[in-house]
This record gives C-alpha cells, sequence and structure tokens, in this order.
C-alpha cells in the first residue's frame, strides 16, 4: 500500500510543481481551468495556490491511508480517502468534458491515475 500511496504523492508532487508554474506565469494554461487561457488570469492564479496547498493535505491523507505516516485521525482518514476516490473519479469526467483538448489528453489520464490510487487505497 506504500507503493501505492508513494505513486499518488509523486503525481501530486508533479502536479504541484505545475501549479507552481502556472502561478508563476508560465504559458500552460491550456492544461488547466478549462484551458481557456495559455496564461493564467489573476484569479486562477489563486485559485492554483489553493490547488497546491490542497494537494499537501491529499497526500498527507494517501500517506496516512497507507500507514505510512499516522498524523490524521483513523477515521477522518477512511472517509477522506473515500471522498477523495469520488472526488478524482469526478475529475476524471471533468477534464474527459473539457473543452481544451491538451487538458483532455493530459488530465483525464492523471485524473484517472488518482482516482485508482485512491480506490485501491480505501479498499486496502
Amino acid at each position: 500500500m506504500v507503493t501505492v500511496a508513494a505513486l499518488g504523492v509523486l503525481l501530486l508532487g508533479f502536479l504541484a510543481v505545475f501549479q507552481v508554474a502556472l502561478v508563476a506565469g508560465a504559458p500552460w494554461g491550456r492544461l488547466a481551468w478549462g484551458g481557456q487561457h495559455v496564461v493564467l488570469p489573476t484569479a486562477f492564479r489563486v485559485g492554483s495556490v489553493v490547488s497546491i496547498v490542497g494537494y499537501a493535505v491529499v497526500a498527507l491523507v494517501l500517506l496516512d491511508a497507507a500507514t505510512a505516516t499516522d498524523v490524521l485521525p483513523e477515521g477522518f482518514v477512511d472517509v477522506s480517502i473515500r471522498v477523495l476516490t469520488g472526488y478524482f473519479a469526478l475529475g476524471v469526467l471533468m477534464n474527459a468534458v473539457s473543452r481544451s483538448r491538451p487538458e483532455r489528453l493530459v488530465m483525464t489520464p492523471v485524473a484517472v491515475a488518482l482516482t485508482v490510487v485512491c480506490l485501491v487505497l480505501a479498499l486496502g
């Protein structure tokens, strides 16, 4: 289970670096937030900062669910990993129907992988 959680944390780390680049003005906006901007406007950059914080929390939940850490209450982790499974499954759908082809091609598989990671940890 720790290997599964590590894969999820690695994916979240890549997403966090990607979001940092977007906040810094990288022209990769076609891959995020609906893909309507090449460079994100301020409101979306704020959203990217919030996402980075969220990724850190999700990473901690994944590690706790795999018993690699023991920081969060067990009941919280049990519920959270199930909620995250649904959240990332919804992300698969949202990315799959994005108007942005680059977002569909890149982020849909990432969301699938994170859904599988969460599902494996939830069932484990």
